[in-house]
């Protein structure tokens, strides 16, 4: 099993999730505390509804005060509304613990890695498999999901190592099953890639999004060997030109190729 490196709290802290929660939090006490002044002074009540939508307006100015991304406005809009609204249903609480649970087990901490969950298909496992160099290697898709990817190629190329490794627990124990099932040589590792030796490996293969495409970059050149390949389905790089570009489904996508030099 390939060892991981130990895990920065400092990471947690600095993710927008985290930064858009405060910021609902100060929303709150903010409305709070304009509420009560209104119903100290002139007697008013405002319902609850309309202090969540205030909260949410609240939330959404700060968001972009602090220069979160467009999307976390919408989020930090709607968010409480939705959550008054919701209350309002009276469902019994273990669909409410039962949702939290699925949603916790299949994204984990994406709060901190910006990184959904994103499922390629067969013709981009074909054509990712057909980029590759015709002698053994050791390959890892990063954030490999319910591990379609890393099951075909490790059956078509059983010369080589393929590896997936996946932050989310349901996710990465689905791949494990399957693989298990299957009786395919493929490994799955649950963790965060960022604390993983890349040098390790000849190919990475990743479908995360545009935010988390920098930092991947900048540890390919840091540990990756020389002849190295990072292959990107959908997602380039900001500044870096791809080596090559291919288009596994007609008008879809793309796959981008970095060789290192």
């Amino acid at each position: 099993m390939l060892p991981l490196r130990s895990h920065s709290l400092s990471l947690s802290l600095k993710a927008p999730a985290v930064q858009a929660l405060c910021l609902q939090f100060l929303s709150f006490f903010i409305i709070v505390f304009g509420a009560t002044i209104l119903w100290k002074t002139i007697g008013w009540v405002l319902p609850i509804l309309l202090l969540a939508i205030l909260q949410g307006l609240v939330a959404a100015l700060l968001s972009r005060r602090c220069d979160l991304a467009s999307w976390w406005l919408l989020i930090q809009l709607l968010f409480a509304p939705a959550l008054v609204i919701v209350l309002g249903w009276q469902l019994p609480p273990w669909i409410f613990l039962l949702a939290f649970l699925l949603m916790l087990s299949l994204y984990w901490s994406t709060y901190r890695t910006q990184v959904p969950l994103y499922l390629s298909g067969p013709r981009v496992w074909k054509a990712v498999s057909e980029l590759l160099p015709a002698r053994p290697l050791r390959g890892i898709d990063i954030g490999s999901g319910l591990g379609g990817l890393v099951l075909n190629l490790a059956k078509r190329h059983p010369e080589s190592e393929f590896y997936g490794i996946e932050l989310a627990p349901l996710p990465w124990l689905l791949s494990l099953l399957r693989a298990r099932l299957r009786s395919n040589p493929a490994h799955f590792l649950r963790g965060d890639y960022q604390l993983l030796d890349l040098s390790r490996f000849d190919v990475v293969f990743a479908y995360l999004s545009p935010v988390a495409m920098s930092p991947l970059w900048l540890k390919f050149q840091a540990e990756m060997p020389v002849g190295s390949l990072l292959i990107s389905y959908e997602f380039a790089i900001e500044g870096q030109t791809a080596d090559e570009m291919y288009q596994p489904i007609k008008d879809g996508p793309y796959l981008y190729v970095w060789r290192k030099q």
